[in-house]
């Protein structure tokens, strides 16, 4: 008998089966089914979580001024993931803008927040809260600065009587040697409207003896006659990529450095400079006005645009100039060096009155007579002279061309007592886009308005079109 013969299949049985066979299938399923959910329902909840606490502060006015003697009142509270924290402890500090706090407290905070009595402040200036909370370890902080009649605001800076003499010498030194400009082609860093270069220029050095002075030049491809823009940079060591994009709307742009070095080098010999042989290079030669480190750098964006009015497509009418933090003074200071400056935009500027902490006032950056005494401290009667020649506010003295001015209240590295020391005493033409809640930084829709008002500026063609 065959394998199997024994016990023959039916018709019947072989449906059977084939139901059970189905039936368990099923069975299976549904089970591996629910295990999964089971498995799924503990992964979701042991799953951790972690949100972005913000500490939001503000003022009890929309438009954060005050005029002086009016109380102020600022609210403070904080949110995770848009919804209100509770159950948590604030600390905050109260008191004119970079000086000691008037008042300091730590309280609880509820769910919808507090709202405290800042005082007030009895002169021109800025009034400024500075909350935190801590949350799983970590401390969060927020601010807000109150403006008591900042237009009133005045500079405790000094303009000495040989001002205009000192840098008329300095100008003439610098006029006594060539561009000598060396040109080194980047195509990697243009684009399909522009060509960019490495240049780099003859400059005043620090011990009156000659160095260079580097940046980046982007030019429109297309033949024609074109305006002109200096970009001076912000405090730091780096190297630079120009303005191409700009180029290619019909703008000689210039990007330049300050420090006499190549503009192209690896991102890491700029940190080791930064922290290494340029550090705190602000303060370098600064207890003698004709070896301070900033000469050079006041004098060589002068020789930048001796560059650009003598480019062969330039079109020897337009010339302006920008930049922000460091580079906000240096345009300012540009364009009161430099009659051939048509305009300039200026964001957030530095180096403006920085005696003010000699006068128990907020000063600019980089601060350096904030501490009365150590190491920091530069309180010297020789350095105070020196400021007085490199000063913002005494450029600002004698800036007559158009200029755009723009910074937020809550800047606590350019404080904008600093600010408005300079902004108040500028005679020509000048506008201020206060963008309130920044610090020390720009929002893209302000960035915005100042490109469109340098291409206003220097006319340029393409917003004809």
């Amino acid at each position: 008998m065959p394998f199997g013969s024994r016990y023959p299949r039916t018709a019947a049985g072989n449906l059977k089966s084939s139901i059970r066979g189905i039936a368990w299938s099923l069975c299976r399923r549904t089970m591996l089914q629910a295990l999964l959910l089971c498995v799924l329902a503990v992964s979701l909840a042991a799953q951790g979580h972690i949100g972005t606490v913000q500490v939001q502060v503000s003022t009890d006015r929309s438009d954060w001024l005050y005029q002086p003697g009016q109380p102020v009142r600022f609210r403070i509270v904080a949110v995770e993931d848009g919804h209100p924290l509770s159950g948590i402890r604030v600390t905050y500090h109260i008191g004119p803008e970079m000086m000691k706090p008037r008042i300091e407290k730590t309280v609880d905070l509820p769910a919808e927040g507090i709202v405290v009595d800042g005082g007030t402040m009895n002169e021109p200036g800025f009034l400024r809260c500075i909350a935190t909370v801590e949350k799983n370890g970590k401390t969060y902080r927020g601010l807000a600065t109150a403006g008591f009649q900042p237009q009133s605001i005045q500079p405790t800076q000094v303009d000495p009587p040989d001002f205009d003499a000192f840098w008329a010498a300095g100008k003439a030194a610098l006029a006594e040697l060539p561009i000598d400009a060396r040109i080194v082609p980047l195509p990697e860093y243009g684009n399909a409207s522009a060509d960019c270069y490495e240049v780099n220029l003859q400059n005043i050095g620090m011990s009156g003896s000659p160095s260079r002075f580097y940046g980046i030049l982007c030019e429109p491809k297309a033949p024609g006659k074109y305006p002109a823009l200096l970009r001076v940079p912000g405090a730091g060591v780096r190297g630079y990529r120009g303005m191409a994009e700009l180029a290619g709307k019909g703008i000689i742009t210039l990007e330049v450095g300050i420090h006499g070095i190549p503009v192209t080098m690896e991102p890491s010999v700029y940190t080791s400079l930064g922290v290494g042989a340029l550090a705190n290079y602000n303060t370098f030669g600064l207890d003698d006005r004709d070896r301070y480190y900033y000469k050079r750098v006041y004098l060589g964006c002068v020789r930048a645009n001796d560059f650009l009015t003598s480019h062969p497509k330039w079109d020897g009418r337009n010339l302006a100039v920008t930049g922000g933090s460091q580079g906000g003074a240096l345009s300012i200071i540009t364009a009161a060096l430099d009659p051939r400056v048509k305009g300039l935009a200026a964001y957030y500027p530095a180096l403006s009155d920085v005696t003010g902490y000699l006068h128990n006032r907020a000063g600019g950056w980089p601060h350096m007579f904030r501490e009365a005494e150590g190491p920091r401290s530069h309180r010297s009667p020789d350095k105070i002279k020196t400021t007085q020649y490199y000063d913002v506010v005494n450029f600002a003295r004698r800036v007559k061309v158009p200029g755009l001015y723009t910074w937020g209240f809550n800047d606590t590295t350019c404080p904008p007592t600093s600010m408005y020391s300079a902004y108040n005493v500028i005679p020509g033409p000048k506008e201020l886009l206060l963008a309130l809640e920044t610090g020390h930084n720009n929002i893209p829709e302000q960035a915005a308005l100042v490109e469109a008002w340098l291409l206003r500026t220097l006319n340029v063609k393409s917003l004809e079109k």
